[in-house]
């Protein structure tokens, strides 16, 4: 926390759009948060006489094939993207992070090239491939399309951890803390690990619009979450049918897709010029 404290005083001068990115995720979270409060209708409350309404007073983003309220259908979606999101997040976080540490701390024995090895097998494969056949293979829903992108997504986690590790595993308070007869796995994730935290936050924030992007791309191509639920890739390939007729089903949602890819990278960059200027 320390090292994030001074974000708000620099950032307006250094980096402009920082403040805009990060005021844009705390506005969606707290709309996917608040939804039931700000909107009058569900999500899945269909109006067949309302069909394919253009945005209106009524229905400020318009309305789908099935009378839904597409801003509403919007605020919904974010939470879908949003949890999918932040579970992955912490599957990844979970594996890396162990992974990357023990593989570090035994540089160069048995667990550190087994590790190694998984490692380069799983970077191997393309991300989404990767997702998308993890996902095949555990059936389609909320819970698989976090497990598959939290099992594809950790080895940039591993990575990271396992240099840093490597790097401070030689540094005077470890040699202090070995003396004191402290243990291995104490060690580990009570002494060095904390230290190389820092790069672990930037990756994880760049990393979470990959996830959301990951998950409205499953989405898409119908293996996510599985309609009525609202989604913003499911809506944006219903949306994508009538892209010349009633071009606001796919828009908004897209729309809400690319501001939120762009608040993270922004964000992203943000805090890796920071801690890399305060490291």
């Amino acid at each position: 926390m320390r090292i994030l404290s001074p974000i708000w005083a620099q950032s307006s001068r250094e980096h402009p759009l920082a403040v805009p990115a990060a005021l844009l995720l705390i506005l969606l979270v707290g709309c996917a948060l608040m939804a039931d409060f700000l909107t009058p209708y569900e999500p899945n409350e269909t109006a067949l006489a309302e069909s394919l309404h253009p945005p209106s007073a009524r229905h400020w983003f318009g309305t789908d094939k099935f009378g839904r309220d597409i801003s509403t259908r919007i605020l919904y979606g974010a939470r879908v993207t949003l949890l999918a999101a932040l579970l992955a997040q912490a599957i990844t976080l979970t594996i890396g992070l162990t992974l990357g540490a023990l593989a570090g701390y035994y540089q160069g024995r048995f667990a550190d090239q087994l590790i190694s090895w998984l490692m380069t097998v799983i970077w191997a494969f393309p991300f989404l491939l990767l997702v998308v056949a993890i996902t095949a293979s555990l059936g389609r829903g909320l819970v698989p399309v976090f497990v598959a992108v939290g099992l594809a997504n950790w080895v940039g986690i591993a990575r990271i951890v396992r240099g840093e590790v490597i790097a401070l595993r030689e540094r005077e308070f470890v040699l202090a803390s070995q003396a004191l007869g402290v243990g291995r796995m104490r060690l580990v994730f009570r002494h060095i690990l904390p230290n190389a935290l820092p790069p672990v936050i930037v990756t994880t924030t760049l990393a979470f619009a990959d996830v959301v992007m990951a998950e409205a791309g499953l989405s898409f191509l119908g293996l996510g979450v599985q309609p009525p639920t609202a989604s913003w890739g499911e809506m944006i390939r219903t949306g994508a049918a009538y892209i010349t007729t009633a071009w606001w089903q796919a828009f908004f949602p897209g729309l809400a897709l690319v501001l939120t890819i762009l608040s993270l990278n922004v964000l992203g960059d943000f805090l890796n010029a920071e801690i890399s200027s305060r490291q």
